[in-house]
C-alpha cells in the first residue's frame, strides 16, 4: 500500500515538474540569446545588456513575489474545487500584475538617468545601454504578466503550456534578433525581440488561461475587484516580495565585496556561479511543482499528502542535485576550461567547484522546503532565513573568512555553503513543527 502512494507521489510530481525543468532550460536559453547576438555586435553592447539585466532582477524580485501569492491563492481554491474563487484568484493576480507591470515601466521611463547612475553605467557604454534599456525595461509589464500567468497555469496543473510558450518565445527571439541585426538595429533590435517575443508569449498564455476548461472560464465578473482576495493575494505576495528584495541586495554588496578582493577572483566567482545555476534547473522544478502539489492538497484538507509531497520533492531533488554534484568535482577542471584560460582563474574556479559539489544536498532542502512553506501561504519565514543567511552568514561572516582570515574566494564560499546549511536545517525544522498547516487564505 504505502509503495503504491509513493509510486503515485513520484508520478504526480514527475509529471508537473518534467515541463517545469524543461521551461527553466529554456528561460535559461532564453537569457543568454541577447547576449550571444550582443557579441556579434560589440563587448559594450555585452555590457550595456549586462546592465539592463542587473536593474531587471530588482523588479523581477517584485513580478516573482506576486507569482508566488498567486500560486498560493489559486492553487488552494483549486484544491478545494472552488471555482468561483479560483477564476477569481486568477484575474485578480492578472490586475496586480498589470498595474504593477505599468507602475515600474513608468518609474524606469520617468527616472532613467538615475537609475542607469546608480548602477554604474559609464558614458562609453550609455549608447548601448539607453536603447536596449528603453526597449525591454519601460514595456516589462509583460515580463511581469508571463511570470503570473505562468504561475497560475501550474496552480492548476497544467505546466505544459508555459513550458510550450517558453519553448516558442526562445526561437521567436533568436529569429528576430537575426532579422534585427541584419537590419542593422544594434542593441535597439536586441531589445525589441524580448519584448516582441515576452508579449506574444503573454497573449498566448492569456488566451490559454481564459479559456482553460469548463470550470476556469474565466469572465469580465471575475475581475471585479474584490478587497478580500487582494489583500490575500499581497498578504502572501508582499513577504515573498522583501525576501527577493534582501536577497538581490545582498548579492549586488556580495558582488561588491569580492571584487574588492581581486579581478581574478572576480571573475572566477561569476564563472563558478555561471556553471554552478544549472544544478538549480532541476530544484528549481521540483520546487515548484511541490508548491502547487501543497497547494491544491491543503485546499482538498490532505495536510499528509502535503507533507508527503514535500519530503518526496525534497529526495528527488537531492538525488539529481547530488549527481551534479559529483560531475562538478570530477570534471572541475574541464568545465573551467570552457570558460577561461587563465591559469590562476582556473585554478579559482576548480577550487570553488569542490566546494560547490559538497552542498548540493543542503542546497536542493532550501529550494523545496522554501516553495513548500510559500504553496501553504508561509512566506514570512523564509524571508526572516534569507536575512539570516545573507547578512549575518553570507556577507558577515564571508567577509570575515575572505578578508581578515585571508582564505579569500574560498572563504566567501565557506560562507555560502554554511549559509545554505543553516538555512535548511530552520526551514526543516519549521515545516517539522507544522504551523504552515492552520495558515488560512
Amino acid at each position: 500500500m504505502k509503495d503504491n502512494i509513493m509510486k503515485k507521489d513520484i508520478k504526480d510530481i514527475f509529471i508537473l515538474s518534467f515541463p517545469i525543468i524543461i521551461e527553466n532550460i529554456l528561460q535559461t536559453l532564453l537569457g543568454t540569446t541577447d547576449t550571444f547576438f550582443a557579441g556579434k555586435l560589440s563587448d559594450n553592447a555585452i555590457a550595456g545588456i549586462s546592465i539592463t539585466n542587473v536593474i531587471m532582477n530588482i523588479f523581477i524580485s517584485f513580478f516573482t513575489a506576486v507569482s508566488i501569492g498567486s500560486m498560493a491563492v489559486v492553487s488552494r481554491n483549486y484544491g478545494k474545487k472552488d471555482f468561483t474563487r479560483t477564476k477569481k484568484a486568477i484575474a485578480h493576480s492578472i490586475v496586480i500584475g498589470l498595474s504593477l507591470g505599468i507602475f515600474i515601466g513608468l518609474i524606469c521611463l520617468i527616472f532613467y538617468k538615475q537609475i542607469l547612475l546608480i548602477s554604474g553605467a559609464k558614458n562609453t557604454i550609455i549608447n548601448y545601454v539607453v536603447p536596449y534599456y528603453f526597449s525591454v525595461a519601460v514595456p516589462s509589464v509583460f515580463l511581469c504578466l508571463q511570470l503570473i500567468l505562468s504561475s497560475s497555469s501550474r496552480a492548476i496543473k497544467d505546466t505544459k503550456t508555459p513550458m510550450y510558450v517558453i519553448g516558442l518565445s526562445n526561437i521567436l527571439n533568436i529569429t528576430l534578433n537575426a532579422i534585427f541585426i541584419k537590419l542593422g538595429l544594434g542593441v535597439l533590435g536586441l531589445g525589441l525581440a524580448t519584448t516582441i517575443s515576452r508579449a506574444i508569449s503573454t497573449v498566448l498564455l492569456l488566451c490559454r488561461i481564459l479559456n482553460h476548461d469548463k470550470y476556469i472560464k474565466l469572465s469580465k465578473a471575475d475581475f471585479l475587484i474584490d478587497k478580500g482576495m487582494l489583500k490575500g493575494i499581497l498578504k502572501i505576495s508582499i513577504p515573498a516580495g522583501l525576501d527577493k528584495l534582501i536577497m538581490r541586495i545582498g548579492q549586488l554588496i556580495y558582488y561588491s565585496m569580492i571584487l574588492s578582493i581581486g579581478i581574478s577572483e572576480y571573475v572566477a566567482h561569476n564563472i563558478a556561479g555561471t556553471i554552478e545555476s544549472y544544478s538549480y534547473i532541476p530544484a528549481m522544478g521540483f520546487g515548484l511543482a511541490i508548491s502547487a502539489l501543497v497547494g491544491i492538497s491543503m485546499g482538498e484538507g490532505r495536510t499528509k499528502a502535503a507533507e508527503r509531497y514535500t519530503y518526496t520533492g525534497y529526495s528527488l531533488a537531492a538525488i539529481f542535485m547530488v549527481i551534479i554534484g559529483i560531475i562538478f568535482y570530477v570534471f572541475a577542471e574541464p568545465l573551467a576550461s570552457i570558460f577561461t584560460e587563465t591559469k590562476r582563474v582556473k585554478l579559482l574556479v576548480v577550487d570553488v567547484l569542490h566546494i560547490i559539489a559538497f552542498f548540493q544536498p543542503f542546497s536542493a532542502l532550501v529550494q523545496i522546503i522554501t516553495n513548500a512553506l510559500q504553496g501553504a501561504g508561509d512566506t514570512k519565514f523564509p524571508m526572516y532565513s534569507t536575512i539570516v543567511g545573507i547578512w549575518g552568514i553570507r556577507l558577515a561572516i564571508g567577509y570575515l573568512l575572505a578578508v581578515p582570515l585571508k582564505y579569500g574566494l574560498r572563504g566567501v564560499w565557506y560562507a555560502y555553503a554554511l549559509d545554505l546549511v543553516v538555512r535548511g536545517i530552520i526551514l526543516l525544522i519549521r515545516f517539522k513543527k507544522g504551523k504552515w498547516k492552520q495558515i488560512k487564505i
